[in-house]
């Protein structure tokens, strides 16, 4: 029902755009499902470009809250970014069904999706939901490895210059410079990071996998027994045993996951609720990508710095 209301609203709304017309714009109108995507799409667009996201900085980008501007927005975009991955699977199609955009349809210059070219990982050998949220095509969480934007950067890059040629070496020189400023803050977070190689922590959901991959990061376990399905008293039991075993003291959560119940673990555990939100925005002055992953790579040192 609600949904039904949704499309009636946003059908109306298109409806008095077209009977208005579009603004004149020589921008790309971009738009990315999630705050990080939008904060690589502006560096990488420049002024050729105006970007909005989708997902709010503290929504959990597997369950966005559909509306009907979402729709309006979707009809009027020149690109759409999305993750990928099943990442917006629950909820994006139906507003991509509806804002009836060809220019970010499957397959046109306009249409970007962050996961092309990627080596994901955990892909499971067979598909089973009551494994709980596991997608097909592998951990959609991939952002937060530095090496994996570099993909993702020169992807945008190279639509954005299908779309707009005659800018093509703007968006191939924002590229460049980003990069640059990419391998000089990877080879900082690297520094950060390599005095606590194989330091154990436990994590909410399956969100970190990329992030303890490229900096040597030992995950114990998750607070959730399965993706997506919210923890139960005998598993948190598993985790409490498994943390005292192997001295896992930190936990990380994100701003949608339930901190109390990672504060109950915490307690018997001796260790520390970390607060390590993956969009641009959820913590306080972090609007970009660069600002996001200082803030991800200065909580966790400053944390195993205090546990040493």
């Amino acid at each position: 029902m609600r949904l039904t209301n949704l499309f009636k609203a946003a059908s109306l709304a298109l409806i008095a755009i077209a009977a208005t017309g579009f603004p004149s714009s020589a921008q790309i109108r971009v738009v990315a499902t999630t705050p990080d995507l939008a904060s690589i799409a502006r560096e990488i667009g420049g002024d050729k470009v105006t970007v909005v996201a989708l997902a709010k900085p503290t929504e959990d980008p597997h369950f966005v809250d559909a509306k009907p501007s979402h729709i309006v927005t979707l009809n009027r975009a020149d690109a759409l970014i999305e993750g990928g991955a099943e990442l917006e699977l629950g909820w994006l199609p139906p507003l991509l069904e509806n804002s009836r955009n060809g220019r970010i349809a499957a397959g046109a210059p306009g249409r970007i999706v962050a996961s092309e070219g990627i080596r994901m990982l955990e892909i499971p050998t067979s598909f089973d939901r009551s494994k709980g949220d596991v997608h097909s095509l592998g951990n959609p969480h991939f952002l937060i490895d530095p090496v994996n934007v570099r993909i993702i950067a020169r992807n945008i890059a190279d639509h954005f210059a299908q779309i707009d040629p005659k800018s093509a070496a703007t968006y191939n020189g924002n590229l460049a410079r980003f990069n640059t400023k990419l391998d000089v803050k990877y080879a900082d977070w690297q520094k950060q990071l390599a005095p606590f190689r194989g330091a154990r922590i436990v994590t909410y959901h399956k969100d970190f996998v990329y992030l303890a991959g490229r900096f040597g990061l030992n995950i114990v376990d998750e607070l959730e027994a399965k993706p997506g399905i919210a923890p139960s008293p005998a598993h948190l039991a598993e985790v409490i045993g498994k943390m005292k075993t192997t001295n896992a003291k930190v936990i990380l959560v994100q701003p949608f996951q339930n901190r109390k119940t990672a504060e109950t673990v915490a307690r018997q555990t001796g260790a520390v609720v970390l607060d390590v939100p993956q969009q641009p925005g959820a913590a306080p002055n972090t609007t970009t990508y660069f600002d996001l992953m200082d803030n991800i790579v200065n909580t966790l040192a400053g944390a195993f710095r205090t546990l040493k």
